[in-house]
């Protein structure tokens, strides 16, 4: 798909290339196997300090659209969020140490809802200048526990965009990270990596147990990308809009503008 700007864009999917020794030249005598070096110890699995492991705070307040609000997993600082009915715009704001491994730490403005659901909307960071692990989310999750089943689609300060799944409670996440690169200079491809585009909107449609990410990143039509997600969530179940600073002393914030969110499997737009 052709996207409309006038730079060359370009889907990087993040992958490990597996590299292999190329065979010896003819006439010549192949080096002598070395010994394997000895394994190195398989890497822990990060997860928030003992200390962090709280439980989740929550507010029957309503917030726009939202019926309520949560500080999820604790967040060592409270949250904070704001609506305004004039530009119908929520400011979340929050710290937290992350949301990708078993367990979250975020702001999160929620509904609780049951079938199909779609909700959708434009990411921004005020502070242009803050933390790159940042993370504005919108979320469908099976509770309000630090550790719920949930499908997410996140947009970090980096500019990358991740949608990830925790299938059941307590689990590690899984993700499939995008960037979406601009390219000047020239030759074929551009020879010059400029930046990588932050996508402008976002959005998850669930039907049935398939979750779809779609994304808008230059104000084209709002399309998919990547193969959906499948994930049963049991009635009732959350969705909503949060924030994370990956921080877990520092608040930061983002900006969610033009939310849209139907209980049903309505097209984005």
């Amino acid at each position: 798909m052709k996207l409309p700007c006038t730079s060359s864009l370009y889907f990087a999917l993040l992958a490990a290339a597996l590299v292999t020794a190329p065979p010896a030249a003819s006439g010549q005598t192949a080096p002598a196997p070395q010994q394997p070096a000895a394994k190195a110890p398989a890497p822990k699995v990060q997860t928030a300090p003992a200390d962090q492991n709280h439980p989740t705070r929550n507010f029957d307040t309503p917030v726009g659209i939202f019926t309520g609000q949560s500080d999820i997993g604790g967040t060592t600082l409270p949250g904070g969020s704001l609506f305004d009915p004039r530009t119908k715009q929520y400011t979340v704001s929050s710290a937290g140490y992350n949301t990708v491994y078993t367990r979250d730490e975020f702001r999160y403005l929620w509904d609780k809802v049951s079938g199909d659901v779609s909700i959708a909307a434009d990411i921004s960071f005020p502070d242009r200048d803050g933390y790159e692990g940042r993370k504005a989310v919108l979320v469908i999750r099976q509770s309000l526990d630090g550790d719920a089943k949930e499908a997410v689609v996140a947009v970090y300060g980096n500019g990358m965009f991740r949608l990830g799944q925790r299938p059941h409670k307590g689990q590690r996440r899984l993700d499939m990270d995008y960037r979406v690169w601009s390219r000047e200079g020239s030759g074929n491809p551009p020879a010059r990596i400029s930046s990588v585009i932050m996508p402008r909107r976002v959005g998850l449609v669930k039907s049935g147990d398939a979750v779809v990410l779609y994304v808008s990143i230059q104000g084209e039509p709002m399309h998919p990308i990547g193969a959906p997600l499948i994930l049963h969530m049991s009635a009732p179940f959350y969705v909503g809009i949060g924030f994370c600073s990956n921080l877990r002393d520092k608040s930061d914030q983002a900006i969610f503008s033009d939310v849209d969110l139907e209980n049903s499997a309505a097209p984005l737009h």
